[in-house]
């Protein structure tokens, strides 16, 4: 069964680029193949991509009700920003159910959202995850399975959507006899008509006991369990909860953390979220950060009245938008050999003290509306080396003015190895040669989390064509030879630089 849907699926996607190139070559235009995403499967206890590991690191958006204020940033233009600004390859949209202007109320609207976003994705070379924002969804499970089957067949051949059924059970809900039969019965729909895209299953008190579910699991394919915690509240314990779940084979999803307290409010823990990302950077646990919003509480990233359209700066950013958009960029996003690099950062974010912590504190994660509960970009690394036209690559779009030039890159450069991360000081050296041509390959820049105080804006060269970069990271497809140089323009004097 499993074996023939997916050979039934990649029919459906050859066909539909056979049909999409037969219509263009009819109307006499070239036909090119979007970059596409790798698709992910699970692994024993491991999310993997071309049979490695793959971390998918980024942003949950809020609650998409009507008039709660997230619903503004349900565009393209915040999706791009997340890869584009936080260096991310995820965005979650985290869409309402019950609560007042949810998709109960106003099915259409908050539909409607959630594809603008998945379709954004899609467009920027991105996961998405779609979530059933709910706390209690087996109370609604007849649309829930209308709502995902329609995702399955809008999306079911797309590899970078990824199903999100429960969001968060309360803490009294059973996991056999209540969460599991429906999730069950949802996961059976969607297979029905999307045989392989990763699906992912709350668990009881706020999806802090993925453990539990490990021990009883779903029955199917491609099936991970979620992990939510607030590093002021969830500590060793809830991590003790995720270690478990990962020792009995259950692979597991960090679909929504924050570095404050469970109410979604609070001062950063910076101790607390270090450990957690240290956890997940160790065992390769994919996560999203909650939230993308500018509400006035400690877990928005944004200050209040910040652009909705992805048009951001680091003076937009509040003390937790900060601290994440570090963490995020202290990942190599565009590793094709997959695992996450802190080699690529500086970021003290990402370093995880291994200091204990006080016990769990199961929480009041339900802290619903207010935000909590209920918390990408570099793009995924098969898409990276390719001809990828779309947006993150901007390298040459917005960035290029081709410059014809001489050729030539004088004075002294710092000799790197093709694939290696390496951090660039201009006041150093503004100059690299790589050990193997750029030609036909990719190279990436990323605003270095050492700029404390601006974003890093310039040109780079390779003594033919010349680039603006002016965005936080960019990649640049059509480069020639070894060497390439840098220029700041703002005095910003540091840059991430990987090809591959």
């Amino acid at each position: 069964m499993y074996k023939n849907n997916k050979i039934k699926v990649q029919s459906k996607k050859i066909t539909k680029f056979l049909g999409l190139s037969i219509l263009a070559a009819a109307l006499g235009v070239a036909h090119t193949a979007a970059a596409a995403v790798p698709a992910l499967s699970v692994n024993g206890n491991k999310v993997v991509a071309n049979g490695e590991p793959k971390e998918l690191v980024g942003m949950s958006l809020f609650w998409s009700n009507n008039y709660w204020g997230g619903d503004k940033f349900y565009n393209a233009g915040s999706v791009k920003g997340i890869k584009d600004f936080f260096g991310g390859n995820l965005v979650r949209a985290a869409m309402g159910v019950e609560d007042n202007g949810g998709y109960l109320s106003d099915s259409g609207s908050n539909q409607a959202r959630v594809q603008t976003v998945v379709d954004a994705a899609i467009d920027n070379d991105m996961y998405v995850i779609i979530d059933w924002h709910s706390h209690e969804a087996e109370n609604n499970k007849r649309q829930a399975i209308q709502f995902f089957e329609d995702m399955a067949r809008q999306y079911g051949d797309q590899n970078n959507v990824i199903y999100e059924i429960y969001n968060e059970p309360e803490r009294e809900k059973s996991w056999s006899d209540v969460i599991k039969p429906y999730a069950q019965d949802v996961v059976n729909a969607i297979r029905k008509i999307d045989p392989d895209n990763l699906i992912i299953v709350g668990n009881r008190r706020w999806a802090q006991l993925p453990n539990e579910a490990a021990k009883d699991p779903i029955k199917g394919n491609n099936i991970a369990y979620t992990i939510h915690f607030y590093a002021g509240s969830h500590k060793e314990g809830v991590r003790a909860n995720a270690q478990e779940a990962l020792d009995l084979g259950a692979a597991i999803f960090a679909t929504e953390w924050g570095t404050v307290n469970a109410d979604g409010d609070g001062g950063v823990n910076k101790v607390s979220t270090n450990q957690w990302v240290k956890f997940m950077k160790d065992n390769k646990v994919s996560h999203a950060n909650w939230s993308l919003n500018d509400k006035s509480e400690g877990a928005s990233v944004f200050k209040e009245g910040v652009d909705t359209n992805g048009n951001w700066s680091v003076n937009d950013l509040t003390e937790t938008g900060k601290f994440v958009r570090d963490i995020i960029l202290s990942y190599d996003l565009n590793n094709t050999d997959s695992g996450s690099s802190s080699s690529s950062s500086s970021s003290s974010s990402s370093s995880g003290s291994s200091s204990s912590s006080s016990s769990s504190s199961s929480s009041s994660g339900s802290s619903s509306s207010s935000s909590s509960s209920s918390s990408s970009s570099s793009s995924s690394s098969s898409s990276s080396s390719s001809s990828s036209s779309s947006s993150s690559s901007s390298s040459s779009s917005s960035s290029s003015s081709s410059s014809s030039s001489s050729g030539a890159i004088g004075g002294s450069c710092t000799a790197v190895q093709f694939r290696k991360a390496v951090e660039l000081d201009l006041r150093q050296s503004n100059c690299i040669t790589i050990s193997r041509s750029l030609t036909n390959e990719t190279i990436q820049f990323k605003d270095s989390n050492k700029n404390k105080s601006c974003d890093f804006r310039g040109t780079v060269t390779d003594g033919r064509k010349t680039v603006n970069i002016n965005k936080n990271y960019i990649r640049v497809n059509d480069f020639q030879g070894k060497t390439i140089r840098l220029t700041s323009t703002n005095n910003c004097n540091y840059m991430l630089v990987k090809s591959y």
